[in-house]
């Protein structure tokens, strides 16, 4: 029957077809092996065959795999730069060679045109805790480290690291400092701000706060334990009120208001899940990771109850 509708097909072609109709001969064996059957089941190959080839053959998928691996890559080298620089402590000291600086700022380039995130001042991805890993040269956080590294000996006074929470709106910058290795002390400096655009914000300075120091008496040297003792007696020995306000006042910390006297634009160059980097008018880059934040128990009841 197969063998019969091929033979009727090739004979109704018609002779005056602008082609030249080829001899064609077909054998009654192969028609009679050449079943329906046999057909379907070609047939069926062939379909799956033809899917494979086109679920394989995605247009731009190689190119965007292959960009995504060398974004991943450029990821883990710039970290690597960082832990060969001696990190944030060894470049707020001034210990960072020249061929260290340019090695990083290289890579932090090479980063920054594989940025994943087109908006990043609207992303979900800006608001976190955030390490400060490096600060460019030219940017406030650093020169003000320097000038107390160049000022004030290492032994006497260093900044130890910076972290930078941002949440609604609000950013909250926090210096670690540390005296005589033994005496520690926050300085908190909050900022607000404000989407100027994908890429753009501004940023005004609205508080800042020195915290009371904790101190590690077992690490304070000899010479000054008598000079805390003193202190110590001398606060015991004040009037009832003036106690009282100075208590407030070191629990409290010392509050500095702002009210926006300061203010700057910044640029959000790359922003992933893990890296942050902004860069002021100046340019000089600002490079962060993301600290994995555990919300306390306390965290979780207030949020309930909210």
């Amino acid at each position: 029957m197969a063998c019969s509708s091929i033979q009727s097909m090739i004979s109704s072609i018609p002779s005056s077809s602008s082609f030249s109709r080829p001899s064609v001969t077909v054998s009654p064996v192969f028609c009679d092996k050449f079943s329906h059957r046999n057909v379907k089941i070609i047939g069926k190959r062939f379909e799956v065959c033809r899917a494979m080839v086109q679920q394989t053959a995605v247009p731009g998928a190689s190119a965007a795999y292959a960009k995504e691996m060398e974004r991943l890559s450029a990821k883990e080298s710039l970290l690597l730069a960082f832990k060969d620089a001696g990190g944030f402590e060894a470049l707020t000291a001034g210990r960072t060679s020249d061929m260290q600086k340019i090695d990083v700022n290289e890579r932090i380039v090479g980063l920054e045109r594989l940025n994943p995130t087109p908006r990043p001042t609207t992303s979900p991805f800006l608001e976190g805790r955030w390490n400060f890993e490096w600060i460019g040269y030219g940017s406030p956080g650093l020169f003000a480290a320097r000038l107390l590294s160049e000022r004030i000996p290492a032994t006497l006074a260093n900044l130890c690291k910076m972290d930078l929470v941002i949440k609604d709106g609000y950013a909250k910058i926090t210096a670690n400092m540390k005296y005589l290795n033994a005496i520690e002390s926050n300085f908190n400096l909050t900022t607000k701000l404000t989407v100027e655009g994908p890429l753009r914000m501004k940023e005004e300075y609205t508080e800042g706060v020195l915290e009371t120091p904790t101190i590690d008496e077992g690490s304070i040297p000899q010479q000054l334990k008598g000079v805390l003792g003193q202190a110590v007696n001398t606060m015991q020995q004040l009037p009832g009120p003036v106690k009282d306000a100075v208590s407030t006042t070191l629990s409290s910390g010392l509050t500095i208001p702002l009210n926006g006297a300061f203010e700057r634009m910044l640029m959000i160059s790359y922003l992933d899940e893990e890296i942050l980097i902004i860069r002021d008018t100046s340019g000089a880059p600002e490079v962060l990771t993301r600290l994995a934040v555990t919300p306390s128990p306390m965290d979780a009841i207030e949020e309930y109850e909210s």
